[in-house]
């Protein structure tokens, strides 16, 4: 038996026809951000959840075994921030423009500090009876999973690797998976979560076997 509706944590609002009615349909210009990203969103038994991805561990991968949203950096190709976001969800999770309900809708364009590159942000909900999310190649992608958005109501310390070295930074742990650094800020942003001092953490990586184009130093993955 489905379980009752749960009380939304932060002040955004509880459906998703409200969340993604926050934002616009336009997208700013492709030159404004490195990379881009979408925050895949779904109504869950008894609350809205969010799709995640924790990274294949790689000891040639700052960002190894990170959670994240489906993203990565700008290619010469794209036409536009939305078309990167799009083509990474693909590539990463498989899912299509045909398995959202709607474009996704542009958010916001956030500062990934640790390495320096700006990232445009997406929001878009699954569409029932679609494609599941599902990992593609086990090289990028070691796990998919979905983050109920009471989970980001409680807030453990943990010890990571930071760029100041290691630290104990604030994150949300939830079935084994945690999340923290850039990720984590963007998602309780989005939700109207209160800020936390996560700016320290993990960002875009480099990503050598698939860099091309002017921005090919530029960090490619978050965390």
């Amino acid at each position: 038996m489905a379980s009752g509706p749960v009380a939304p944590v932060g002040a955004a609002p509880a459906t998703l026809a409200a969340l993604l009615g926050r934002f616009p349909e336009d997208a700013p210009p492709v030159g404004t951000a490195g990379a881009a990203v979408t925050i895949v969103l779904r109504d869950g038994e008894s609350e809205v959840e969010t799709l995640l991805i924790e990274r294949t561990e790689r000891p040639t991968d700052p960002a190894s075994g990170q959670v994240a949203f489906p993203g990565g950096r700008v290619e010469e190709s794209d036409g536009s921030l939305r078309v990167t976001a799009l083509r990474e969800l693909e590539e990463e999770v498989g899912v299509t423009p045909s398995d959202l309900q709607g474009p996704p809708k542009y958010v916001s364009t956030e500062h990934a500090v640790r390495f320096g590159i700006r990232v445009a942000v997406f929001a878009a909900r699954l569409g029932e009876g679609k494609n599941p999310p599902t990992v593609l190649s086990a090289d990028e992608v070691a796990h998919v999973f979905w983050l109920p958005r009471s989970a980001l109501g409680t807030t453990r310390r943990v010890h990571r690797e930071t760029g100041l070295g290691l630290m104990e930074v604030p994150a949300t742990v939830y079935d084994g998976h945690i999340l923290w650094g850039f990720t984590r800020r963007v998602i309780r942003e989005f939700f109207g979560l209160p800020a936390e001092d996560e700016r320290i953490g993990p960002a875009f990586a480099p990503d050598p076997s698939r860099g091309r184009g002017s921005d090919a130093d530029a960090s490619r993955r978050q965390g």
